[in-house]
């Protein structure tokens, strides 16, 4: 049998096969709160081993897309409670994605009073999409003080315990695809002077700052991070260090003894490839589980299980329009195509309704 179907652990978390379901932002939440709908559209995903969700804000300040869900109020961890019940009933496990946008953001998407915040004052080229006024230009974000940086961060430490009263099983930290986290990684987004700018040793520190306190607060065990070396989206081109500052950061998250480290690369979507060499450094230096994304078929998936150059591997549009996708790559079944015209409009089309397999008689 594939590998990618036989039962593993993340950590001490049992897991029902290696497949996970990767973070897709689908924007459904409308009020930034997790309803109905996304109960269903979960459910309906959870044959996989793991489900990351979507990115979730730990703060107002993060909400910088139309109709993307938090989890920092009441109503809101009341929301993802439902769906952390649903998928639980159905076998899977489910961490929540926290991501904070940044300076990824514009104020028509944010709520009164929020601020669109960044590492420093540096504006991301192109554009985002506001129901208020449709297209619009990225603005200036906000440089982060220092008492910036610390509300922050206990933020992300609010959104991991209300993770935990959600029911859900840990929390990943997205600091990839050139959101706030990232922000602070790349030179051309941190121009920063202080101790938070300039090397490496500097860049990281807030990211690992989070790390930290996160995993103080629910343990390592629940305490994931998403990664984008050589990631080229949202206005973060590639720099000649990228590669050992990466390197810096598998060595450091290892020290902290996090969960997981989930690479993505985008390569299969046309961005730079993620060179072979930085991968199989996190595989070295990193000694908790590995998740590899990033335009995975089944073969190519069990190839790298097989060949340990990954623990787990995670799928994005095949889980987004295939939900029974377990199933159908056990069968060898044909897959359904993602409609790309729905991926962020409200309601269930494209969402909901792209059809499973019909059940098999007995």
């Amino acid at each position: 049998m594939s590998l990618l179907f036989l039962k593993t652990t993340l950590g001490k978390l049992p897991l029902q096969n290696r497949m996970v379901m990767a973070p897709l932002t689908r924007s459904r939440a409308t009020g930034n709160v997790p309803n109905d709908l996304m109960v269903e559209y979960y459910a309906q995903r959870a044959g996989m081993g793991l489900i990351i969700t979507e990115g979730t804000s730990p703060s107002p300040n993060g909400l910088g897309y139309a109709r993307i869900p938090g989890i920092y109020s009441v109503e809101q961890v009341a929301g993802w409670k439902k769906v952390t019940d649903a998928v639980h009933a159905k076998g899977a496990k489910i961490f929540v994605q926290l991501m904070h946008t940044g300076r990824i953001g514009h104020q028509l998407n944010l709520p009164k009073g929020a601020r669109v915040v960044g590492a420093s004052a540096v504006k991301a080229a192109g554009q985002m999409y506001t129901d208020a006024e449709g297209m619009k230009d990225h603005p200036v974000p906000e440089s982060m003080s220092e008492a910036d940086l610390m509300a922050t961060a206990a933020e992300y430490v609010n959104a991991a315990n209300n993770a935990v009263k959600a029911g859900f099983d840990g929390v990943e930290l997205h600091a990839a695809n050139g959101y706030l986290l990232e922000q602070f990684i790349r030179p051309n987004s941190n121009t920063r002077t202080d101790q938070y700018g300039g090397s490496i040793e500097n860049r990281a520190r807030f990211v690992l700052e989070v790390a930290e306190a996160t995993i103080a607060a629910i343990g390592k065990d629940k305490v994931g991070i998403r990664l984008s070396p050589f990631g080229v989206f949202n206005d973060q081109p590639l720099y000649p260090e990228m590669e050992s500052d990466y390197a810096y950061l598998a060595e450091k998250l290892n020290t902290l003894g996090l969960a997981y480290i989930h690479v993505v690369d985008h390569s299969a979507q046309g961005a730079p490839a993620v060179p072979d060499s930085i991968k199989a450094t996190f595989r070295k230096v990193f000694k908790q589980t590995l998740i590899l994304s990033g335009g995975y078929d089944a073969k190519r998936a069990d190839a790298d299980l097989a060949a340990g150059k990954a623990d787990l591997i995670a799928f994005g549009k095949p889980i987004l329009a295939n939900p029974d996708l377990v199933q159908r790559l056990k069968d060898g079944a044909a897959l359904n195509a993602p409609d790309m015209a729905t991926f962020y409009t409200p309601g269930p089309k494209g969402y909901t309704d792209y059809p499973a397999l019909a059940p098999q008689a007995a």
